[in-house]
């Protein structure tokens, strides 16, 4: 294989990743065994909503499917914000979700980040536009497994709730009022079918992994990662400790949206 058929993919923010004919070759950490055992196990569950794992090449980089469409990255394109997009994204998270469901835990497998109790599913850890691939302005795959871990479902939901509501402060690009965040806050816990008793803490748990977010790239930072230190010479974690406020400062509002009874 020589550079020139090699395709720089550009978007992702941390990783170098190319493109090999029908390929991606990404760089590997310790979890990649365990993300390329998840990859096989919802491909044998019939979920065709994620790329298909085939091992590690000859520099040592693990190959994955490259899903053909669109991934979106700022400025997004009006697609992204669709109310069709928003209940698409959530019924492919709920897809995803009830695929792993039934997948092995092995306590000495390496994860990303640490399990978290409890393990429901197999979290994605990182649903964002930046991770999904559209074709006609409608989601088809995640993709980006690297921080995938077992954890309740409500973890991944939260913060694909904030990503693609989204529910950022309103004085960010991108988000809108609050009573559109309420709206369509509802629209993506309803599109995913969440249960009836997670909906009153959904808010608290998207706060809760914004917190978790910050914590985690300043630590990369503190530990030499450029891609980290990178994000924070942005103000990215600012950034996001402000939009952790507002979800906090708005979450009655937030939880009595996903609460109130539906319409008959």
């Amino acid at each position: 294989m020589s550079e020139r058929d090699e395709e720089l993919l550009t978007g992702g923010g941390v990783n170098l990743v190319v493109r090999v004919g029908a390929t991606v070759r990404r760089p590997t950490g310790p979890w990649t065994p365990a993300v390329h055992a998840l990859l096989g196990h919802l491909a044998a569950r019939g979920f065709r909503g994620a790329p298909a794992g085939h091992g590690i090449d000859a520099q040592g980089r693990e190959v994955v499917d490259f899903v053909p469409g669109e991934v979106p990255n700022d400025p997004l394109p009006g697609y992204v914000r669709s109310d069709a997009a928003l209940g698409a994204v959530a019924r492919l998270l709920r897809g995803y979700h009830d695929a792993t469901e039934d997948f092995p835990l092995d306590g000495a497998a390496t994860w990303y980040f640490p399990p978290r109790e409890p393990a429901e599913v197999i979290c994605h850890g990182d649903v964002a536009p930046y991770n999904c691939v559209f074709r006609d302005g409608r989601p088809v795959a995640l993709i980006d497994f690297d921080t995938a871990h077992p954890g309740p479902r409500l973890w991944d939901v939260a913060y694909a709730a904030y990503r693609f509501v989204p529910l950022g402060d309103p004085r960010h690009e991108g988000a809108g009022p609050v009573a559109e965040q309420a709206r369509r806050l509802r629209l993506f816990a309803d599109a995913y079918g969440l249960a009836e008793g997670d909906r009153p803490t959904l808010p608290a748990v998207a706060a809760e992994r914004l917190d978790h977010l910050v914590r985690h790239m300043r630590e990369r930072a503190a530990a030499g990662d450029r891609a980290f230190a990178a994000h924070l010479a942005r103000g990215d974690d600012v950034l996001y400790g402000v939009d952790r406020e507002h979800v906090l400062r708005h979450r009655a509002l937030f939880a009595e949206a996903l609460t109130e009874p539906r319409p008959r």
